[in-house]
């Protein structure tokens, strides 16, 4: 199974051209399964609830669907990204996966990190497991690495793949990932962003460094810290 890590640093409330460009990335690569950080079509430092409204859309709705709906349909290709999810009013900090053309998981963030608690809910699914090309696949969404259960509860449901979509800003997640992926014997994939964000009084730089770790605790790859950067990798579930 190869997997695309597309790490990427989007313009702030600009869908648009968030993604013009992340089509463009997945017209030009070939991969089984391609991901991209939390919130990449939307940015991530939100100044108020208003912010995240614009960039918010729903799951089974929205012109941001189609084109990578198009792309996974015509390449046969998997796709999983964080976006902002609004359902009726409520807004969840959430991750689709998209397979040969229709939605097939979506996942909202149960652990919220620092001012995503002032805007979005947290997520009311749980955790989920699905099946793609006969492997197990789960999800994760950044700040649910600190907690051991996550992983865990994907593990016990069956996941041999967990995809981890992130906005990292502290400097721990990387390393911890050894642990989770070897005492649940599990991939994990990773895929952060790049770059700084500033919005009032808030900044935030976003740590890189995508990567994924096998069941064994080896890391398979591992990115720049501050770079735009695709890499594919080919895993065994």
């Amino acid at each position: 199974m190869k997997i695309a890590l597309i790490q990427f640093k989007p313009t702030f409330l600009d869908l648009d051209k968030n993604l013009e460009r992340a089509a463009g990335i997945l017209e030009s690569i070939s991969a089984d399964i391609a991901v991209f950080p939390e919130l990449f079509l939307s940015g991530y430092t939100f100044a108020d609830e208003t912010q995240v409204r614009n960039g918010a859309f729903p799951f089974e709705e929205g012109p941001q669907r189609a084109p990578l709906l198009r792309i996974s349909r015509e390449k046969s290709m998997a796709v999983c990204g964080g976006y902002a999810e609004i359902d009726g009013r409520d807004l969840y900090n959430s991750a689709f996966f998209m397979a040969n053309g229709r939605l097939v998981g979506n996942y909202r963030k149960v652990h919220l990190f620092n001012r995503e608690k002032l805007y979005f809910k947290p997520g009311d699914k749980g955790f989920e497991v699905f099946d793609y090309q006969g492997a197990t696949m789960g999800m994760m969404i950044c700040f649910d690495w600190l907690f051991p259960e996550a992983a865990r509860s994907l593990a016990l449901k069956g996941a041999q793949v967990i995809l981890h979509p992130a906005n990292l800003v502290l400097p721990y997640c990387q390393q911890a990932m050894f642990a989770r992926a070897l005492e649940n014997r599990v991939f994990i994939i990773t895929v952060n962003r790049v770059g700084t964000e500033t919005a009032e009084a808030e900044s935030n730089t976003f740590t890189g460094q995508s990567q994924i770790v096998s069941p064994k605790g080896g890391y398979l790859v591992r990115m720049s810290k501050d770079q735009e950067q695709v890499e594919n990798v080919s895993i065994d579930p």
